[in-house]
């Protein structure tokens, strides 16, 4: 149940505030009651999620039909974010329709993912077209962070396509500063296996870019996420949370699994993020949910607040 102030403040909401991000409830629990997070010095973490779990059973991964369902879930779950998918931005009408659903819902949006073939020169080309078309959409809406995901060469990538990579990158980056958007280096497990190879290289030509690390896609690439919290902590301004099981099977829902987010909680006491943390769920492609998912969002809300205290 809300407290009288922050009843208040929610009754108070407009559009603008959506529309400009102010909207964010910073921290809340899951059941909707902002909670700071001590090891923050007075910064707060807020706890969103990502849709994929819902574009993995829509043609094409698109989100567009099921905006509406989605947004009522997440809202539902005390959610204080979504980070879309950046397919959700093409249509001309997103901006107002999803601008509407977030006003609807009381749930704003903080972001989107973003992902294309960076490290050869077409498909470089083809994802700054759609970074033009799909940050400055994103910016109307609120949102102040870009998780971009480089692509998969399906090799070992050589030091000419991490040119290309990098410089790809620098374009997005001044593009998403231009509109007030942070990116962040999103990975998968192509980045960060073999050694971090696709990661490091990138790094090495971009030394200060931020990071936003999905910790189970780091598991499922070979590392261990509390070493890479305390190794690159202070890039780290984003988080992608999920769980697997001890045959390495995802998890229902968050907490359900068998990483150790005791351990990786403690890591991010250690490094005092301060970032955005998302759930973004995933389950394996024959699963059969137990539940809607919208209780499985609300049990993963649960559990990173009495695990991470955000």
């Amino acid at each position: 149940m809300l407290h009288e102030p922050q009843r208040r403040a929610r009754s108070s909401f407009s559009r603008r505030d959506f529309l400009r991000g102010a909207a964010c409830i910073a921290a809340a629990s899951y059941a909707g009651v902002t909670i700071a997070n001590p090891q923050s010095a007075g910064k707060q973490v807020v706890v969103g999620a990502h849709p994929w779990v819902y574009a993995a059973t829509q043609p094409n991964y698109d989100i567009t039909p099921v905006l509406d369902q989605i947004f009522a879930d997440m809202s539902y779950a005390g959610l204080a974010g979504i980070e879309l998918m950046h397919n959700a931005l093409r249509p001309d009408d997103a901006v107002a329709r999803i601008a509407a659903l977030a006003e609807k819902h009381r749930l704003p949006v903080i972001g989107s993912s973003f992902g294309g073939n960076l490290w050869n020169r077409e498909g470089c080309d083809a994802a700054l077209a759609d970074a033009r078309l799909v940050v400055p959409r994103l910016a109307k809406l609120g949102g102040r962070t870009l998780g971009v995901s480089v692509g998969a060469a399906g090799h070992a990538k050589t030091a000419e396509e991490f040119d290309i990579q990098a410089d790809g990158l620098r374009q997005m980056i001044a593009l998403c500063n231009d509109h007030g958007v942070v990116l962040n280096l999103h990975n998968h497990t192509y980045e960060v296996e073999n050694n971090l190879h696709d990661l490091r290289g990138t790094l090495e030509r971009i030394p200060d870019a931020k990071l936003g690390p999905d910790l189970n896609w780091l598991v499922r690439g070979g590392v261990d996420p509390v070493d890479f919290i305390r190794r690159y902590g202070r890039s780290i301004v984003f988080l992608h949370l999920r769980d697997q099981n001890a045959d390495g099977t995802w998890s229902e829902a968050l907490g359900e699994g068998d990483m150790d987010y005791a351990a990786i909680a403690k890591a991010l006491q250690e490094i005092n993020f301060s970032g955005d943390a998302v759930i973004e769920l995933a389950h394996e492609r024959n699963f059969k949910p137990t539940r809607p998912l919208r209780e499985s969002l609300k049990m993963s809300r649960q559990f990173v607040y009495q695990t991470l205290g955000y």
